[in-house]
């Protein structure tokens, strides 16, 4: 008698866990990442995260990922925030897909790449301060390979571009509203002049 009641208590106690947790969905927009590994290069003075390439080579598009080594070397290179500041692309909440009314903002940088082959391009990925810090850190990965991935297939040279994610460490609102967070889901262009 006393397993049976100890064998329900454990199928309710298992029923209720997988009620709790539910099924995962996969939320819309997202942009999917290959598994990463870090390219190496010195330490950042400002303690960014690491630049990446997926494991198999690949830029996340089936496109050769192979950096120039001085794009990912910062004491080889110079950082031009400035050149495409006013190309800053928007994301919604929780989302990696780039919108129509960003589209523009796009193809002013790939075409800026086409005719500036000699630089490359850093994109930043950034969130605003909402969900957890590993959570925003790939959230911004995503945000920054799905402008690469555009980047690319408007003809702009896969080795020139790289990404980054700062997830939600560089807010360019401070504010704890939905005009601020709007203003902090964002991808930058950062031009990188070899030295």
């Amino acid at each position: 008698m006393k397993s049976n009641k100890l064998t329900y208590v454990l199928a309710g106690v298992l029923a209720l866990t997988l009620i709790v947790t539910g099924c995962q969905k996969r939320p819309n927009g997202v942009t999917p990442i290959n598994s990463k590994t870090t390219v190496v290069h010195p330490v950042d003075p400002n303690d960014m995260p690491p630049i990446t390439t997926t494991d198999d080579g690949t830029g996340g598009i089936g496109t050769p990922m192979n950096p120039q080594p001085w794009m990912t070397d910062p004491s080889q290179h110079t950082e031009d925030a400035e050149a495409l500041k006013a190309h800053v692309v928007h994301f919604d909440y929780d989302s990696s897909a780039i919108k129509t009314a960003d589209q523009a903002n796009v193809e002013a940088v790939a075409s800026y790449l086409k005719s500036n082959s000699d630089v490359g391009l850093r994109v930043d990925g950034h969130c605003d301060e909402r969900g957890t810090e590993g959570y925003n850190d790939s959230l911004g990965e995503r945000r920054a390979a799905a402008l690469r991935e555009a980047l690319i297939a408007l003809g702009a040279n896969p080795d020139l571009v790289i990404t980054r994610s700062l997830g939600e460490r560089q807010p360019v609102a401070t504010g704890h509203d939905d005009a601020s967070y709007a203003q902090n889901r964002r991808g930058e262009f950062i031009v990188l002049r070899k030295k």
